[in-house]
């Protein structure tokens, strides 16, 4: 398996884990990735619950430090930056452990040769008994809003294992910082003509019998209504304004 991601044809690989407090089952997510030989970089958002003392003093894995919590999206934009010139590509897992790490080669051999698109881990599963209902409607929100805003037609517009190019992704000027930071850079990628694709991935909403959700129903949809809002105005400038409209769209 080492051999297969190390070897691939589009480049070289590493594993982007963005975390705020996980400190119960962060440690499990990194062990479970180990395998894959694949360089792994922690971005811890400010948590304050033990996470930082549980990162520390791990061998082989790069840890990067926010002094106080930035959003999912900010730390993802870290990880982008920190792997300038030593990764082509950057592989997301959410850090609360709901994905199976050995599900990362298929989704780097969905990359198809000489094509840099982001590549989506669509969840199967999602509607067992244990998939909060928050995370069923939030889905099925996300998905008609990112086809209404000009973005991708997939299934799975929330998922947060992926496989972004670098340094492209990096490029593609989202603003926003937090959980909306997942759909918005699926609206920009299409408004710039980078291919999306999806795959179907494990999903477990029970690791161990816990799992620790940051979703506020309230605040987070006032803030995916504001992305939104923002993007499908953006959308309806460019009959007007074409190439002019902030973000790049053309």
């Amino acid at each position: 398996m080492k051999k297969d991601t190390e070897r691939h044809p589009a480049g070289r690989f590493a594993v982007l884990i963005p975390v705020y407090n996980h400190a119960e089952g962060i440690v499990s997510v990194i062990d479970r990735a180990r395998p894959l030989g694949l360089p792994i970089l922690v971005v811890d958002d400010g948590s304050t619950d033990g996470t930082k003392a549980r990162l520390q003093g791990i061998a082989g894995v790069t840890v990067l430090r926010h002094d106080r919590n930035l959003g999912k999206g900010a730390a993802i934009l870290t990880g982008f930056s920190a792997l300038q010139g030593k990764a082509d590509w950057a592989v997301t897992l959410d850090a609360d452990g709901q994905h199976d790490p050995q599900d990362i080669p298929a989704l780097i051999g969905a990359i198809p040769p000489g094509l840099r698109p982001i590549v989506v881990g669509r969840r199967e599963g999602m509607a067992g008994s244990d998939v909060p209902w928050t995370s069923r409607f939030g889905r099925k929100f996300s998905n008609f809003w990112v086809r209404a805003a000009g973005g991708p037609v997939l299934a799975d517009t929330q998922s947060g294992m992926r496989a972004y190019p670098l340094p492209e992704a990096a490029r593609l000027e989202v603003k926003a910082r937090r959980f909306q930071f997942e759909v918005e850079i699926l609206v920009r990628a299409r408004w710039q003509g980078i291919p999306v694709r999806e795959i179907p991935i494990r999903v477990s909403y029970a690791p161990g019998g816990k799992r620790v959700s940051h979703f506020r129903p309230f605040v987070d949809f006032c803030r995916n209504t504001e992305t939104f809002s923002r993007l499908i105005f953006l959308r309806l400038l460019r009959p007007v304004i074409g190439r002019r409209v902030p973000g790049g769209l053309s």
